[in-house]
């Protein structure tokens, strides 16, 4: 039998996971609690007393989830880029395009996708050698961000190929962005 917090915790998950969909798709404006609740079968009452408001509903819904630790040589870490990448191209990231599609309206989706580029930036400029190291690695954030929307926002003309196919393209820029040869040591 199931309990009544497991019954909470399943709609919960339901609303946000429609949220992050109706979102990332229309934007924070054109967004409703109503429609929300509808595309999670449940009730607007419900969306509003589990999140409060649509600012709080957005604020979770579009918390962009960070990237698993960046470590390792110049090599390793471009392959973790790679791997990442190639995910972020083949699932649309749901949280992350509510957020992008908002930031341009909204300071606190803005502010989320910056902390969230930021933190992966940090790390792997943490692991590269050189003194361009910040640099490379914002070119990596740029190259990264620039793909995602690119794919699923834009939806520009190429960038509906298959991600492997992307990057054989963009998996050797990734390798010479970390790689020592190209610091400007």
């Amino acid at each position: 039998m199931t309990t009544r917090a497991e019954q909470r915790q399943r709609t919960e998950a339901r609303i946000l996971t429609a949220a992050r969909r109706l979102f990332g798709e229309h934007g924070y404006d054109r967004t409703t609690i109503r429609a929300v609740a509808a595309a999670a079968d449940s009730d607007p009452g419900l969306v509003m007393r589990y999140f409060g408001s649509k600012e709080k509903l957005f604020a979770q819904a579009a918390t962009i989830p960070p990237d698993g630790p960046i470590e390792g040589s110049p090599a390793q870490i471009a392959e973790l880029l790679r791997a990442g990448l190639t995910q972020k191209l083949a699932e649309e990231p749901a949280a992350a395009l509510a957020a992008l599609r908002a930031m341009f309206s909204h300071p606190e989706a803005a502010e989320e996708v910056r902390a969230a580029m930021t933190g992966q930036q940090r790390q792997v400029a943490a692991q590269l050698p050189g003194e361009d190291a910040v640099l490379r690695s914002g070119v990596i954030g740029a190259l990264t961000l620039g793909l995602v929307i690119g794919r699923h926002l834009v939806r520009l003309d190429g960038l509906d190929a298959d991600p492997e196919e992307i990057l054989a393209i963009a998996g050797p820029l990734l390798t010479a962005l970390t790689d020592t040869a190209t610091s400007a040591d």
